[in-house]
């Protein structure tokens, strides 16, 4: 691949380069063609074409040719002189020629001066022929020069084919040195791309070096994506094993409810007859309560699911949360097994009403006070507060309040004085179908903590806990 990408780049310079050295060949010939048709306004041309014109400005006088005043004016504006010859070479008249020039000619000498200057090296000589007369015009002039070349075509058109092809492999040549030299700086970069994908591909997420120029903020983008991929690839895993170790559990707590359910079913079958009435009875106490506790598991799994997922509709409607908080509190209390607690219930809001789903809310608040009353011993005192919180001036953010007064949140503390969270569990207590490695109870499904704290985030609210050894814990919930 990394050869390929520079084989190609160079091949378009090489391409580009070809391309526009034919372009500006054929351009050359065709102005070469083009002048050599279409003689152009130089001011060889003009003089050329002045001095083969100039036979309108000459008539015979006794059989001597003249030029007329419009004539002798066009020679002193061009700086030029005029010589008549006759057939046998003589000067037979002449206008502003210098004084050395020669007065008779051989055919041979009158060649010599048209083509090679013969007069001096600022004149150049032009002849015309007037009423059999022939003349010589001479313009001084260092802007206007002759050149004579004598060439054979066919070595001409080889020479210029051996040019050409020098200059189109020397054009060819720099290209590559050239277009080697910038496709390396430009292909370079995507060399160590195009391995960085390859490399993402194979869920390996190293952080490449950001080189400047064009290709920064790709790279950029390239590491910010393996970060998250990399962020992604970690929580999987994190999922994968919290899964497994989920299923894990779960089919455990199955099965010995299972057990005991089939073993007590079989003994019913085999011994039915033998079996006292209070055996009967507890016997099947026990496949009830097992059964029952089966079908609270399943029930929990299902909610959580719901809740995780966000597919569970909540029935919400404005609901008094002192009343409610107060009200669950006294039911608590009548509750023959936690009669003889020592809970207290204090309100510092006169009112604050929410949208809430009440029997999921309720849930939640009892699953929290039910842990504070379970996992510690009988003379733990369990507090529930519930506050007015205002915003900080200055540092208010968006809300998640759902109260119908949104200048404030309502806060829900329960607190107790018992043995507290060790540290190393603090971080799973919300995590689904775990227990505590300081509690004995049994108890649950294990699942209580993760639903209520669902419960609460369905509710757009907060859940904060603080907790520490032999000292308490402190669960702060924020609606």
């Amino acid at each position: 691949m990394k050869w390929k990408l520079t084989r190609r780049f160079l091949g378009s310079v090489v391409t580009i380069v070809v391309i526009v050295g034919v372009v500006n060949t054929i351009i050359l010939f065709s102005l070469l063609i083009y002048k050599s048709m279409n003689n152009f306004e130089t001011d060889e041309g003009s003089a050329e074409n002045f001095s083969r014109n100039f036979s309108q400005y000459i008539a015979l006088q006794h059989d001597k040719p003249m030029v007329n005043e419009k004539g002798l004016e066009k020679l002193r504006e061009l700086n030029a002189w005029i010589q008549f010859l006759n057939n046998n070479g003589d000067q037979v008249a002449a206008f502003y020629t210098p004084e050395n020039l020669q007065k008779k000619y051989s055919p041979i000498e009158v060649v010599q001066t048209y083509k090679y200057q013969e007069v001096d090296g600022k004149t150049t000589v032009f002849i015309g022929e007037a009423h059999h007369f022939t003349y010589l015009i001479g313009i001084k002039n260092q802007k206007i020069d002759r050149y004579v070349f004598t060439y054979d075509y066919g070595q001409v058109l080889k020479n210029i084919n051996i040019v050409l092809l020098l200059i189109l492999t020397v054009d060819i040549f720099i290209a590559l040195i050239v277009g080697f030299i910038f496709g390396k700086r430009l292909t370079g970069p995507l060399h160590i791309l195009i391995d960085g994908i390859h490399q993402l591909r194979e869920r390996r997420f190293k952080k490449m070096p950001i080189p400047h120029g064009v290709y920064e903020d790709v790279f950029r983008n390239m590491n910010e994506l393996s970060l998250k991929l990399d962020q992604y690839e970690k929580e999987r895993n994190q999922l994968d094993q919290m899964r497994e170790e989920w299923i894990s559990n779960v089919s455990h707590d199955m099965k010995t409810p299972l057990a005991s359910i089939h073993g007590y079913a079989e003994l019913m079958q085999d011994s039915a007859k033998d079996l006292t009435e209070e055996e009967l009875h507890e016997y099947t106490s026990i496949i009830n309560r097992q059964s029952k506790y089966m079908s609270d598991l399943i029930d929990d799994l299902n909610l959580t699911m719901r809740l995780r997922n966000k597919k569970l509709p909540l029935l919400l409607e404005d609901v008094d949360i002192i009343g409610f908080i107060r009200e669950m509190t006294i039911n608590l209390l009548n509750d023959p097994q936690f009669g003889n607690r020592n809970v207290e219930f204090v309100a510092n809001v006169d009112k604050a009403v929410h949208k809430v789903d009440k029997k999921l809310l309720k849930r939640a608040i009892v699953n929290f006070i039910n842990n504070a009353l379970v996992h510690n011993n009988e003379k733990v005192f369990v507090r529930i507060q519930i506050d007015k919180v205002y915003p900080h001036c200055g540092q208010e953010q968006k809300s998640n309040n759902i109260s119908t007064a949104s200048a404030f949140h309502t806060q829900i503390t329960i607190a107790d004085n018992g043995r507290g969270i060790s540290s190393k569990d603090m971080d799973q207590v919300f995590e689904r179908y775990y227990r505590g490695t300081n509690t004995t109870s049994t108890h649950g499904t294990g699942l209580g903590m993760a639903i209520a704290r669902d419960i609460i985030l369905a509710h757009n609210g907060t859940v904060d806990l603080k907790s520490s050894e032999n000292k308490g814990t402190t669960i702060t919930i924020l609606l």
